[in-house]
Parts: structure tokens; sequence; C-alpha cells
């Protein structure tokens, strides 16, 4: 029996091809896919391997369970006398804000210290499949934390008075905005990521690209500087339209934002890795 000589490559276009005896043979889109899914599943797998997913849900959990139920704050729950979950919508960008970061600063940059990232970037993928993949198991990990929070809901819900008084639909869609929130700044801890090989530089390069994008523009536009275009610069940030949704108003010029935003970094880091073959 002959060995058969197999190699992984992309082309000019895009489309991914194994290169058995010199001659290339094109991978069926199915393939590609299952491709596309082994490398999220890995990525999920070294999240939960090295504690890293673990933390991440606990220390959510915590610092928002604390702040809700314990501390005598403005957001606890039970000092507020109302059966509503808005100090949790409040208070969970923020800490998102710093979680996100750490989950995404190993994406790229830990290839590229480590030497993997060309070995990656041969894999028969384009480098959008590389991105989704590293993207939606990064998002997993948001959704993963997310949902244990569910208990506030149903807790709130049996301490109303009478049980069941409060506004279901304005929380679920403040979960949705949440939702949306967390995955935009995954695409810029990606993009974060990608352009660099130290991870603790790619966590605070997402930490203020993400807090700006958050409340950089709400600030500006507090300033009143620009007169009529204000308006313009407040709905740049992710902060108003959060706020929206927050709301119970799930309006699709909100949701276009974040799908806007969310593809607008992935492309920046497509180009990122674009530009290592330059």
């Amino acid at each position: 029996m002959h060995n058969r000589k197999v190699s992984n490559s992309r082309l000019n276009n895009g489309q991914s091809a194994l290169f058995v005896h010199g001659k290339s043979v094109f991978l069926p889109p199915k393939l590609k896919n299952l491709f596309m899914f082994a490398l999220f599943m890995k990525e999920i797998s070294s999240f939960l391997s090295s504690l890293i997913g673990y933390m991440v849900i606990a220390v959510f959990l915590l610092i928002n369970g604390l702040f809700l139920w314990v501390f005598p704050t403005d957001f606890n729950i039970m000092d507020y006398g109302y059966a509503s979950l808005e100090g949790l919508f409040i208070l969970a960008p923020f800490v998102f804000l710093f979680l996100v970061p750490a989950v995404t600063m190993r994406s790229f940059a830990d290839e590229k210290k480590t030497g993997t990232i060309e070995m990656l970037l041969t894999k028969p993928l384009t480098d959008l499949q590389i991105i989704l993949a590293k993207y939606f198991a990064s998002l997993a990990l948001v959704l993963f934390s997310l949902i244990p929070t569910f208990i506030y809901y149903f807790s709130v819900h049996q301490l109303g008075l009478p049980p069941g008084n409060l506004d279901s639909g304005g929380i679920w869609g403040a979960y949705i905005g949440l939702f949306l929130l967390g995955a935009a700044f995954v695409a810029i801890g990606i993009f974060s990521s990608s352009i660099t090989d130290n991870q603790i530089l790619a966590f605070i390069l997402a930490v203020v690209l993400s807090g700006f994008v958050f409340t950089g523009f709400e600030f500006i536009y507090s300033l009143s500087w620009f007169g009529k275009v204000d308006l313009f610069i407040k709905q740049l940030g992710i902060s108003a339209h959060y706020s929206s949704i927050s709301r119970g108003v799930v309006d699709t010029r909100d949701l276009l934002y974040f799908f806007s935003l969310i593809a607008l970094f992935i492309s920046f880091t497509k180009l990122s890795l674009a530009s290592r073959k330059w």
C-alpha cells in the first residue's frame, strides 16, 4: 500500500482544498462546516479545561448576586421596594466590560505567541470561518453566564405582591439587549486579540475599545460640542441602543445597530489576519 501525501490549502478566492499528490481536491461545504464545528468545540473545550469558563461564569454571578441581594446599594432588589430586575441590567454591562475581554484575550494572541497561528491558518477553512468559530465559542460562554441569572427572574416573580406582578416583557427584552451587548463586546475582544500576541495587551485594548463604544459617545454627547450633530453622535454608542432595548422595546433600528457593529469588528479581524499574508 502506498502512502498518500496530503496537505491543506486555501486558494486566493477563499475556497478550501486538499492537495493529494499535488492535485487539488475541493472540500464540499458540509465537510468545511464540520471542520468549523470542530474548531468551535475545541475553543469551548479549552475554556472549560483551563477553568476560564467556570471562573467567568462564577465571577459574573458572584458580583451580580452580591450587589443585587446582599450589599445595601441602590441595586439591592430587597431594598428597592418594587418587583424589578433593573439593577441587573444596569450593573451587568459593566461586569461584562471586564469579563468578556478576559475570555477573548487569548483567542488569537495565544495562537500567535505559541506559533500555532500558522497551523490554524492552514486548516481547510477560510479566515472568516476561523474567526466565526472563535467568536461563537466566546459568545456561548456569555450565554452560559446569563442563563443562571434566570433564577433572579423567578425569585422576583415570586416576591412580587401579588406574585407575578412584574413587567415580564420588559425583562425579557432587557435580556435580549444584554445578550446583544455581550455579543458586541465579544466581537471587539476578538479583534483586539487579533492585532497582538500579548494577552494582557489584548485585554487592555478590548476594555478600552469596549468602554469607549459603550459610554464614550454618550460622554461626547453630554458635552454638547457639536450642536445638531450631538444626537447622531449619541446614537453611535452602544449605551443609547442598549437603553432602548432594556425598556422592553426591541426596535429593528437597535437590532440593526448591534448586528452592524458586530459585523464591523469581525471584518476588522478578518483584515488583521489577512495582513499577515501581505
